[in-house]
């Protein structure tokens, strides 16, 4: 008997261990930074400036602006919870080449950025940077809000917060605290998870065309989430599904989303 109350005391004393571990390091399992700050031209992007934004606390966010050519739109673009700025190189090929301007903010701790990534100050971050680009000639009604993996859910929430053109989704999700669910289903992450990006909850709000793709394989978001948020939100909208498609390769591996996105964008009203 006294055995097993020691036993019993050991398991509770784990469990206790883990929920505090994954309480407090929580934003670790979230984001993934790349710290390497690296410039657009050593990316091999030479059309790609660079540009330092001061945030209000003192931060200083590092972003890339690829600048669009006349009459064509410019999408600010909001990355994934991994990597850096280099890493979206193809990106900027491949939307630049449409004509299309990118402008890309890399999150507190990527990309040389200073600070520690939080919701609240990547959301505060990108409407700043949406602030600085359109007080440096760019309409607001010409820019695009693209958001990959994680930052759907920021886009999502610029998308509520200032006038845009659009709004583009890549393998978005209802709420990170539902993936977090998911992926560890014996710990508590609905409440206890700080950064709940719930887009469930913001897409509603959205009153600009959107656009939502996602690849039916994908292993990290699931697609049933990609489903929902395009069911929820207003018209007008598209939801591409992509059979072969998994996590942020639409792009690639015989995954053509650019077309889509080419008409997408030359259906919208400017």
């Amino acid at each position: 008997m006294a055995l097993l109350l020691k036993i019993l005391i050991g398991l509770a004393v784990l469990a206790l261990a883990i929920l505090l571990a994954t309480y407090f390091g929580q934003r670790r399992l979230l984001y993934f930074p790349d710290r390497t700050r690296t410039s657009p031209a050593a990316a091999g992007l030479s059309a790609v400036t660079e540009h330092v934004l001061d945030a209000p606390d003192g931060a200083r966010i590092i972003t890339w602006w690829g600048r669009a050519r006349p009459g064509q739109p410019t999408f600010v673009y909001f990355h994934g919870n991994g990597g850096a700025l280099a890493d979206r190189s193809a990106r900027f090929e491949r939307f630049m080449s449409e004509g299309w301007g990118v402008f890309m903010m890399a999150y507190r701790g990527y990309s040389g950025s200073t600070g520690s990534p939080s919701e609240i100050d990547n959301v505060a971050d990108a409407l700043n940077a949406f602030d600085w680009i359109v007080a440096h000639g760019v309409d607001a009604r010409s820019i695009i809000l693209y958001g990959e993996s994680l930052g759907t859910g920021i886009a999502t929430q610029v998308a509520v917060l200032r006038p845009s053109l659009a709004l583009i989704l890549d393998a978005p999700y209802t709420s990170t605290y539902e993936v977090g669910a998911r992926r560890y289903p014996f710990l508590p992450v609905a409440r206890a998870m700080w950064d709940r990006y719930e887009t469930r909850r913001h897409i509603r709000n959205v009153k600009v065309p959107v656009l939502v793709i996602h690849g039916t394989l994908d292993p990290v978001i699931p697609v049933e989430m990609g489903r929902e948020v395009a069911q929820l939100a207003n018209e007008p909208k598209t939801y591409i599904e992509f059979p072969n498609g998994g996590h942020i390769d639409l792009y690639i591996n015989g995954n053509e989303a650019l077309p889509h996105v080419r008409r997408f964008v030359a259906g919208l009203k400017r």
